[in-house]
């Protein structure tokens, strides 16, 4: 197959790459630019994109002998990506921009490009597994290594898309990952991981949205009493589950924490309230997308996923013409609008993702 590998300038791309030419296939490297500045993010742990990590990928090709090109998708991804991500914070929602570059730019702009071009499949360093079942279809299930496990920012692709897809290291843990590196003579193998969100290196989020907002003042309110506790710059501060960095001095009333439980973008209110007000039973999400092109079924017993590492409970789905229901039978805590509930087959030790949505309301 021809193999257009997505090469970001770290180890696991880099070690998927190789392993794709071990495989056979005819591989070419690619790096996107997604900054629109690249000079000025920094290098290191933090981020990506930077010119740093153009040249480790370049290096990269080069001890793999394949060809290696810069493509630029600054301009889609800021549009699909980063816009994306301010507009639902100023609509008082949680977005995930990893889950949402993963289905606008790395498998819709480049796997659409690369189809053009003749490539099979664009193969990435994600840790999830791909199998293909008897009748043609892909499944896409958890990674060996569960603590690196990407599943859930994949469970947005479409089955088309997983046709298309390759995940070579699925099966590996990362120290693993980074030993075969070495071996390989790589020298991203110690480079370190990168964290937070790639576009605010600084890993200031707050900062970040209220340099492109502004101040939109308002208040918080104990969600009980309605009574006002503090005043804020904007509800683009806050997300649901939030404890820390409220501004709130005066204690509860029973002396414990308390939390972000919903956020009102028209007024400018976030209400605040006890943990256990955090705690949702029933999930409304929209814009669901399935793994095999179509739900298992009317209503059907799954796992659910609500953060990329963490928040699982067994469930029940109920699709529906515009979006899916899920009752949980027990509570999940901080689920917040705007991140996706992934879905997953429970008889399969919950690995297998039957599809994913975007999370609307929770009661």
């Amino acid at each position: 197959m021809r193999v257009l590998a997505a090469m970001s300038g770290g180890v696991d791309s880099a070690v998927a790459a190789a392993r794709a030419v071990d495989a056979g296939h005819d591989v070419v490297g690619v790096h996107l630019a997604l900054s629109e500045t690249p000079a000025a993010l920094r290098a290191g742990s933090r981020g990506c994109c930077s010119r740093e990590d153009a040249a480790d990928a370049r290096r990269a090709a080069d001890v793999l002998d394949i060809p290696f090109y810069v493509w630029d998708f600054a301009a889609r991804f800021t549009e699909d990506v980063v816009d994306d991500f301010v507009a639902e914070y100023a609509q008082g929602r949680t977005p995930n921009p990893c889950l949402r570059c993963n289905e606008k730019i790395k498998f819709s702009a480049l796997l659409d490009r690369a189809l053009a071009l003749g490539f099979d499949a664009v193969c990435t360093g994600h840790y999830a597994r791909l199998v293909r079942d008897a009748d043609g279809t892909h499944e896409l299930r958890r990674a060996v290594d569960a603590g690196k496990d990407q599943s859930y920012v994949l469970a947005v692709l479409t089955s088309r898309q997983l046709a298309h897809a390759m995940f070579p290291i699925g099966d590996t843990g990362k120290p693993a990952v980074r030993a075969e590196a070495a071996e390989r003579g790589l020298r991203v193998a110690d480079k370190p991981d990168s964290h937070d969100i790639c576009f605010i290196p600084s890993g200031d989020t707050r900062g970040f949205l209220v340099e492109r907002l502004g101040a939109q003042p308002g208040a918080i309110v104990d969600d009980a009493t309605g009574a006002e506790l503090a005043r804020h710059d904007g509800v683009h501060g806050f997300t649901v589950g939030q404890r820390k960095g409220l501004g709130v001095h005066a204690p509860a009333g029973d002396g414990r924490p308390r939390y972000v439980l919903g956020i009102e973008p028209v007024s400018g209110t976030v209400r605040v309230g006890p943990a256990d007000a955090l705690d949702v039973r029933s999930i409304e999400a929209e814009r669901p997308v399935w793994s095999s092109g179509r739900p298992p079924g009317e209503r059907f017993a799954c796992v659910v996923q609500v953060r990329a590492h963490g928040g699982l409970a067994a469930a029940v789905a109920e699709p529906a013409a515009d979006g899916v229901r899920v009752e949980l039978d027990e509570p999940l805590r901080g689920v917040a609008p705007g991140q996706a509930v992934a879905l997953y087959r429970p008889d399969a030790g919950g690995d297998v993702v039957l599809g994913s949505a975007t999370i609307t309301r929770t009661r």
